[in-house]
């Protein structure tokens, strides 16, 4: 199907002002101020809409997560529709806490269900622990001969769910990432879980200060949990280092002083901190464990794909942040600090992911991933096998 959409205001993330854009063969074929239809096109008027990239989640636990509550605490997969309905066209897989259930096998198994089932998924390597369980014998093999992996993490420091590593362990984690990678044309990125103890990011920059590893091989996340590690955070961005913001909360975690997301990103800006350096992601299907004064665990909540979604228009509607700006957090700057060159913006060649809104209200109207429809008038015509 060769689908022609019309007359539309394009982001990509910046303003193209109003185009025309022809999809072919899952790419997007050609951008113009005009292009004229044909009987064989499915031509599409948008009029009136606003076309964004479709949204890149770097941070879900698709198989579920959780467990922190014994085995009736684990958090049910990803649903397909979790994610269309949200605008998200392509998501990163990671284990978390629980490394014993949640396999390697299982998790690339779901990443390849939810590509045949229409969006676009990859994975990284491991858990919370080190050293890391990979699925072959290597870091590096499994980077190097599994396509869908792209990096390694969600590796924990900083909390008592850890397995409390060492300045040499995370370092030579950090270097096998890094080879891997580079062998296999990808960026190898360590994705770390930043827990709310004192040391917060001190132990990826002592690797940084003791070693040649770069602090762009590191992609630290929950950085917006306490306002301590936000304003480490703030410090580690201007140095060069990435940092991701979590979407998804409850009441509990922004009265014990979360910064949330998008209120993260505004301040981070106001900071002076590039807004390339940051992004946003869900955590969705995670668990929102709450623990009290002694580490026992005193109940959870799941984390939610949609809530990057909502993070993203409060960014733009209640905190001012340009479009084009709270529009990069989660769509251009994941897709170049992940490496995956054909995801996250509106370009010629480029995977035809992207999202119609709807101009005053931002509310989503049709999705698209890879070509084909998955969300039309805020309907999910396409469903995952057992939704």
């Amino acid at each position: 199907m060769v689908t022609l959409i019309q007359n539309v205001e394009v982001y990509a993330p910046e303003h193209l002002g109003k185009k025309d854009l022809l999809i072919a063969d899952k790419r997007i074929a050609k951008i113009a101020d005009n292009i004229e239809p044909a009987e064989w096109m499915d031509t599409v008027d948008a009029k009136g809409k606003i076309l964004i990239p479709g949204l890149i989640d770097g941070h879900v636990h698709i198989t579920g997560g959780g467990g922190e509550g014994g085995f009736r605490s684990r958090t049910p997969e990803l649903m397909l529709t979790d994610a269309t309905m949200s605008g998200v066209t392509t998501l990163v897989g990671v284990i978390g806490t629980d490394g014993t259930t949640r396999t390697m096998t299982n998790l690339l198994a779901k990443a390849k269900a939810l590509n045949e089932e229409g969006v676009t998924c990859y994975i990284h390597t491991g858990s919370y622990q080190i050293p890391v369980r990979t699925l072959t014998d290597k870091i590096e093999d499994d980077l190097m001969l599994i396509d869908l992996i792209i990096g390694t993490g969600e590796i924990a420091i900083a909390d008592h769910r850890s397995s409390q590593p060492t300045v040499v362990e995370l370092a030579k984690l950090a270097s096998q990432s890094r080879i891997g990678g580079m062998l296999s044309g990808k960026n190898g990125v360590v994705n770390i879980h930043v827990g709310d103890g004192p040391d917060r990011l001190h132990l990826i920059e002592e690797v940084v200060a003791t070693t040649n590893i770069p602090i762009t091989q590191f992609y630290p996340t929950h950085i917006n949990r306490n306002s301590q590690l936000f304003e480490d955070g703030i410090e580690y961005a201007k140095n060069g280092g990435y940092v991701d913001f979590t979407t998804s909360t409850i009441p509990k975690f922004l009265e014990d002083g979360e910064v949330k997301a998008p209120l993260a990103v505004k301040k981070m800006l106001d900071a002076g901190v590039p807004v390339e350096q940051m992004t946003m992601t869900s955590d969705a299907q995670g668990s929102l464990p709450e623990f009290d004064e002694q580490g026992r665990y005193a109940g959870m909540k799941v984390g939610r794909v949609r809530s990057l979604y909502e993070a993203f228009i409060e960014a733009v509607q209640d905190h001012q942040v340009p479009l084009e700006k709270a529009l990069q957090t989660v769509t251009e700057n994941p897709a170049s600090i992940l490496g995956l060159p054909q995801k996250g913006r509106i370009e010629e060649g480029k995977d035809a992911d992207f999202v119609l809104l709807n101009p005053e209200s931002l509310e989503i109207d049709s999705v698209y991933a890879m070509g084909r429809k998955m969300v039309d008038d805020g309907v999910a015509i396409v469903c995952g096998t057992f939704e």
